[in-house]
C-alpha cells in the first residue's frame, strides 16, 4: 500500500469516482424524473374519491371504472400494494387494495373490495419502487468503481514502469558496485535520470579500471627491485640470522606482490559458470590440505550444486579452510542445504576474534594481531580474495564468534538451477 503505484491508482480511483458519482447524483437531484412521494399521493386521492363516487352511485360510476367478480389478474406486486396502502391510511382512508401486474410492459392495477360489486378496478400508471433510483445509482456506482479501478491501475502500471526499471537496475548493481547500463527511454525526467545514472556508472568503471591497472602494474613492478635486492642480500656481509631476516622479508614482499596481483586478477577474470558439486569440491580441498599436514575434520556432506568457476570457488574454500586450520588450531567442515542455497560451516577452535575488530576481517591486509605477521605467513589478502570470489558467484560470507570457543564462517552460495 506504500508504493508510488498503488497511490497512483488509488488517487485516479477517487477522483474518477468522486467527478463522475457527484456529478451523477446531481443530475438524478435536478434533472431526474419527480419521486415516487411526488406521485403516490395523487393516485391515491384520485383512488379515494374513484371509491367514493362508485360506492354513491355504482350506476354513474359504471362508465368511468370497471367492475370484475375477481381481482385483477396478474402477479401480485408487494411493495407496492404496502406502499399504496400506507399513503390510503395516511389519507384517511380505510379501503383495502391489492396491487397487480400481468407482465412489466402492462399497467399496474389496483383492486378494491366495492361490495356486492365485486371488485373496483383502477389502472395505476407506471411508478418507480420506493429506492429504486439509489438502488440504481449504487449499481452505477460499483460499476463505475470497477471500471475507474481497471483503468487506474493501467495508467498507474505505465507511468511507474520506468521508476521500476530503475529499481530493477540499481537491485541488479554488479560485484564491484557498478551499475549496468540503463535505456535512455520514457518520459523526459526518467531519460534524464537514466543518463545521470549511465554517466555516474562509466565513471566508477573508469576509477576501478584504473585502480586494478595501477595495483597490477605496482605488484609487477616490485618484483624487479625485489629480485635485486634478494640476489644483493646474498652476496652482502651478513651473519646468516641476519640474512635470514632480510630473505623473509623479502619473501613477504612477494607474497604481498602476489596477492594483490590475484586479487586484481579475480576482478578482471570471468570465467563462464560451471556446475560443481560442492560435496566433492569440499572433500577435494580437505585431502590436499590434509597431506600438507593440515587439521581439517569433515562433517555431514550431502550432495549439492552450486554455479561458478571451479578454480575460483576452490581458491576461495581453501583460503578459508587454511584461516580456519592456521589460526584456529584446525578446521572442522560441515554443509546443509536450506531454503534453495548451500551453506557451508568452517569451525575452529581457535582464541576468536574481538567483536569490535569483525568488521574489518575482510579488508585488505587486516591482521587481528599484528605481530603474527612474524610467525604466520601470508600477506593479509586470503579473505578478501574469498569474499570477493563468493559475492561474484552469488553468494557471501560471514565470520562470527562460537558462543563456546573459536570462529564459525558461514559461507552461502545459491544451488545451481535445474539443467
Amino acid at each position: 500500500m506504500n508504493t508510488l503505484r498503488v497511490r497512483i491508482a488509488i488517487l485516479l480511483i477517487a477522483v474518477i469516482v468522486g467527478v463522475v458519482g457527484s456529478t451523477t447524483a446531481i443530475s438524478m437531484f435536478v434533472f431526474g424524473p419527480p419521486g415516487p412521494k411526488t406521485t403516490i399521493e395523487p393516485i391515491a386521492e384520485d383512488i379515494i374519491v374513484m371509491a367514493k363516487l362508485a360506492a354513491a352511485n355504482p350506476d354513474a360510476a359504471a362508465g368511468v371504472v370497471n367492475y370484475s367478480k375477481t381481482p385483477a389478474p396478474g402477479q401480485y406486486d408487494t411493495d407496492m400494494t404496502n406502499w399504496l396502502q400506507s399513503t390510503l391510511e395516511k389519507k384517511g382512508s380505510d379501503l383495502g387494495v391489492r396491487v397487480t401486474r400481468e407482465s412489466r410492459a402492462e399497467p399496474f392495477m389496483v383492486s378494491i373490495q366495492a361490495g356486492d360489486q365485486g371488485y373496483l378496478l383502477i389502472p395505476m400508471p407506471h411508478l418507480p419502487r420506493p429506492g429504486v433510483g439509489w438502488r440504481i445509482f449504487s449499481k452505477w456506482m460499483l460499476y463505475l468503481t470497477a471500471a475507474a479501478a481497471a483503468i487506474a491501475i493501467f495508467v498507474s502500471y505505465r507511468m511507474t514502469r520506468p521508476l521500476v526499471m530503475l529499481e530493477n537496475a540499481v537491485a541488479a548493481v554488479e560485484p564491484e558496485a557498478i551499475l549496468p547500463r540503463l535505456p535512455e527511454k520514457g518520459p523526459a525526467e526518467v531519460r534524464a535520470t537514466a543518463q545521470a545514472l549511465n554517466r555516474l556508472s562509466a565513471r566508477l568503471r573508469t576509477a576501478v579500471e584504473s585502480r586494478m591497472r595501477l595495483v597490477a602494474a605496482a605488484g609487477h613492478d616490485l618484483r624487479t627491485p625485489m629480485t635485486r635486492m634478494r640476489l644483493r642480500a646474498e652476496f652482502l656481509d651478513l651473519d646468516d640470522d641476519e640474512r635470514a631476516l632480510w630473505l623473509k622479508d623479502l619473501d613477504e614482499l612477494d607474497r604481498i606482490a602476489d596477492s594483490a596481483i590475484l586479487l586484481v586478477r579475480e576482478e578482471v577474470d570471468q570465467p563462464a559458470p560451471e556446475r560443481i558439486r560442492l560435496d566433492d569440491l569440499l572433500k577435494e580441498i580437505a585431502g590436499e590440505l590434509r597431506t600438507q599436514g593440515r587439521s581439517v575434520a569433515l562433517g555431514a556432506l550431502p550432495p549439492l550444486t552450486v554455479s561458478g568457476s571451479t578454480l575460483a570457488l576452490s581458491r576461495a574454500l581453501r583460503n578459508l579452510i587454511i584461516n580456519a586450520a592456521t589460526h584456529g588450531g584446525g578446521a572442522s567442515i560441515a554443509l546443509i542445504e536450506d531454503d534453495g542455497e548451500a551453506i557451508v560451516r568452517i569451525d575452529d577452535n581457535g582464541p576468536g576474534i574481538p567483536d569490535d575488530l569483525l568488521a574489518q576481517i575482510f579488508e585488505p591486509f587486516f591482521r587481528v594481531d599484528p605481530a603474527r605477521r612474524q610467525n604466520i605467513a601470508g600477506a593479509g589478502l586470503g579473505l578478501t580474495i574469498a569474499k570477493e570470489i563468493l559475492q561474484r558467484a552469488g553468494g557471501d560470507v560471514t565470520i562470527e564468534n562460537k558462543t563456546s570457543k573459536g570462529l564459525r564462517q558461514t559461507i552461502r552460495l545459491p544451488l545451481a538451477s535445474e539443467a
